[in-house]
């Protein structure tokens, strides 16, 4: 039987902080949410495995770096306000929760967002808020946000978002193709927006009137 509070740290040791992860706060969070809960328990063996796992509906559970490294881009410090496009299995959410006030998170697939609001209420993550909606289009009456995080792939950056970003708010979305992607991560400044290039990904297509049509 595998001792996955032993691989959860493993995962921190082994993965994240020998590839730049650096920042103690999202060192720790990574220590502490149980990536294993946001997968079926079959999969909890491969939970802390340094690659993605399919959660259904053609969907996955993202590499533990990329969720780590998208996280520290967002230089979360204090109360802040995020918006997370996609929720998927939730887990990216969770570690969201842990460093902000409230976490605003939309998902387009209803069965992915009923499975992830059951596992935050079993977590007890209740400063997490959640709908289904098209993410493209971001949450206009909660906004601005403190940072947005994209975890789907947009063939350019949805409008919307940047609207919705707050000044020197902060965003990292990966833009590409449905195959390769450049994350990016995009900070409001006084002047417009500075982009700043993260390195190749590749994540499953973002759907909407801002990105793709499925």
């Amino acid at each position: 039987m595998i001792d996955l509070n032993k691989a959860r740290e493993n995962m921190v040791r082994d993965q994240l902080m020998p590839r730049g992860i650096n920042d103690p706060r999202v060192l720790a969070a990574m220590r502490k949410v149980p990536r294993h809960r946001f997968m079926e328990e079959a999969l909890w063996g491969e939970a802390y495995g340094d690659y993605p796992v399919p959660i259904g509906e053609r969907q996955t559970i993202s590499q533990p770096y990329i969720v780590a490294l998208m996280t520290q881009a967002l230089e979360l410090k204090g109360q802040k306000k995020v918006l997370e496009i996609g929720t998927g299995s939730g887990y990216q959410a969770a570690i969201l929760a842990e460093l902000s006030r409230k976490v605003y998170s939309i998902e387009r697939i209803r069965s992915l967002f009923l499975r992830a609001r059951k596992i935050f209420d079993e977590l007890k993550y209740f400063n997490i808020v959640l709908k289904v909606y098209d993410g493209t289009l971001g949450w206009p009456e909660e906004s601005p946000f403190d940072a947005i995080i994209v975890t789907a792939a947009s063939p350019d950056i949805p409008a919307p978002l940047l609207e919705q970003l707050a000044p020197k708010g902060r965003m990292v979305i990966p833009v590409g193709d449905r195959y390769s992607q450049t994350l990016k991560k995009i900070t409001r400044t006084d002047e417009g927006f500075e982009e700043e290039d993260l390195g190749g990904v590749r994540f499953v297509s973002l759907i909407g009137e801002h990105g793709w049509k499925d």
